[in-house]
């Protein structure tokens, strides 16, 4: 996720303080990994040297004075920019859960304690998601379904491996 181009998108309903960009980022994408108030004003920092947002105003307060960022024009276009640029698919080609099972047949070891080791993993991450998915929000919802349906092609992955396991030691100790 490009942090800066959500804090970018996240001014363009008005002007924020870094602390009111950090508790809506949290609100809406942070839940399993809240941003650090460091990383915002290092954002903003980023943004404003690139004449990305703007100081707004400034307030005293009992800490540190409060900037008020704001967007600009150019802030707007490149947030506009990164919503229409598709991202790239990841395809898992260097996969370490590959790399492992050929490493136990390399070694000698037990790759079928592997694969039912990982798959029991995969299950126990499922369960969760899909409890934390019957209770969530939407937002929440598809977020889980997101990481659920990731989940269930490793699995059928790690079945695939499973059923090829025989062959696959033949090859790679060939």
């Amino acid at each position: 996720m490009s942090i800066g181009h959500t804090l970018l998108g996240l001014l363009e309903s008005g002007p924020r303080h870094g602390y009111d960009l950090k508790r809506t980022f949290d609100a809406h994408f942070g839940q399993d990994r809240p941003l650090h108030y460091g990383q915002v004003y290092a954002t903003m920092s980023r943004l404003l040297k690139n004449g990305l947002v703007e100081v707004d105003g400034v307030e005293a307060g009992a800490g540190p004075e409060r900037k008020r960022y704001a967007i600009t024009d150019a802030g707007i276009s490149d947030v506009a920019q990164w919503l229409a640029r598709p991202e790239k698919p990841e395809p898992y080609l260097q996969s370490t859960l590959y790399t492992k099972v050929v490493m136990a047949l390399l070694t000698g070891r037990d790759a079928t304690e592997l694969l039912d080791s990982q798959r029991a993993e995969h299950q126990r991450l499922m369960r969760g998601l899909t409890e934390r998915k019957r209770t969530g929000e939407l937002a929440d919802q598809l977020i889980c379904d997101h990481a659920l349906l990731h989940l269930e092609a490793d699995l059928c992955w790690l079945e695939l491996t499973a059923d090829r396991l025989d062959k696959l030691a033949e090859t790679v100790r060939g």
